[in-house]
């Protein structure tokens, strides 16, 4: 049989949000590029599969604008205008209000919108091969290029590999890249509900010793009614009952940890639930290879940051990679690599480690405990300048920014 060769700039291994944003930040810089999925396109796309809700920051929201997807996204979303944050519903709280200027702190959008949305962009760009429903049989990274097999007998071509497979990558374990990783006792059950008083574009995080209560506005839906993502952190043996127990008995609960200041609630979704658990690698390259997204790091949802930190791997790639290109390098060239590897590895392992801190601090039970959360919470309300960094870190808009997430195209 004769094996069809192709050749692209680059291949990416996942079609999911960060490997099909990255192939669209590369194409959008006139790079042909691949992308390769095991799934079944409508399996990828049916909505049930994942009916998680996505914050996408303001920095991660301009990469977004650069490669042409807001205006598709903007009927979908729900802007975040107002953070607030109180530990067990107790007196204190922090709160983020940023300038009317300043727009929006971020967007909430449904993760099978985004995806539908990511996948429909890159199946209508010229400059992007989309291989779906098929495995890589063997990958083959050389001092020269790198080599993917394909099941149905394609063989595709490129200087530079990009994993975005997840956090079971098999060609970054197959590279030998160290990785840390733990679970935590923590499992998150993430719904739609209703409730009877509007949010006001509000994100609300509620801490609790057995895990952070987060209630994220969604868009009202085409009856009027008024929506909202609930993501709830419980200890790990408990979420397949919380997830089981009857509508009105799980209904009850989330009145009880919301304290009922948004009214009735009413369940609209399944109910899904999700172990949780830290993996972060030591490198984000290896020969020919960069690992962004899940691929090479996982945090706690505490902070809702999991997603904006592979958008800005991807920014960070992409702005190396397009630079290398005008340079005349080759694209999987060790100095383009190393340059993002120092670039993402340090705000990446920040945000982590932050995130953990976080899980364990606010986790610690005791009245003790408590009030030195409020005592903190306290003092970032009353301290103008930390309470604007936070706010910074909120927006993705701290740090070394690549040009994408200043909605500029590199």
């Amino acid at each position: 049989m004769t094996m069809k060769q192709e050749h692209y700039d680059a291949i990416i291994l996942g079609a999911g949000l960060i490997g099909l944003t990255q192939v669209l930040t590369l194409a959008a810089h006139g790079l042909n590029v691949a992308v390769i999925d095991r799934a079944d396109p409508a399996d990828l796309l049916n909505p049930r599969n994942d009916g998680r809700v996505s914050s996408i920051n303001s920095a991660s929201w301009n990469m977004l604008s650069a490669i042409g997807l807001t205006e598709k996204l903007e009927p979908h979303g729900c802007n975040i205008d107002k953070i607030l944050i109180n530990d067990g519903l107790k007196p204190g709280r922090l709160d983020f209000m940023p300038d009317e200027y300043d727009g929006p702190l971020g967007v909430m959008i449904a993760n099978e919108v985004l995806l539908r949305t990511l996948f429909e962009a890159a199946e209508a760009h010229e400059q992007i091969a989309i291989y779906m429903s098929k495995k890589a049989d063997q990958t083959d990274r050389s001092e020269h290029q790198v080599s993917v097999s394909l099941d149905g007998g394609e063989q595709l071509t490129a200087p530079l590999l990009i994993a975005a497979d997840g956090r079971g990558s098999v060609v970054r374990d197959e590279a030998g890249i160290i990785m840390a990783k733990w679970q935590y006792d923590h499992s998150a059950i993430i719904c739609t509900v209703s409730h009877e008083e509007p949010h006001g574009k509000t994100a609300y995080e509620i801490f609790y010793p057995s895990g952070p209560f987060a209630i994220l506005p969604m868009r009202d839906d085409d009856k009027g009614h008024h929506r909202s993502a609930i993501v709830w952190t419980v200890p790990r043996e408990d979420g397949p009952a919380f997830a089981k127990i009857n509508e009105r008995a799980f209904e009850a609960e989330l009145m009880k940890k919301s304290g009922g200041f948004l009214g009735e609630m009413k369940l609209l979704s399944d109910r899904a639930t999700y172990p949780l658990g830290f993996h972060h690698s030591a490198t984000l390259v290896a020969e020919r290879l960069a690992l962004v997204g899940d691929a090479g790091h996982g945090i706690h949802p505490i902070a809702g940051q999991g997603l904006n930190l592979g958008f800005r791997d991807v920014a960070a790639l992409t702005e190396c990679i397009v630079e290398g290109a005008r340079t005349g390098l080759d694209l999987g060239d060790a100095q383009i690599l190393a340059g993002f590897d120092r670039w993402r590895s340090l705000d990446n392992l920040m945000m982590s480690a932050a995130t953990d801190i976080l899980t364990r601090l606010f986790g610690l039970p005791g009245d003790t405990s408590s009030a030195i959360r409020r005592f903190g919470i306290g003092l970032v309300q009353r301290i103008p300048p930390l309470k604007d960094q936070f706010m910074a870190e909120a927006r993705g808009e701290s740090g070394d920014l690549p040009q994408l997430l200043m909605g500029d195209l590199v």
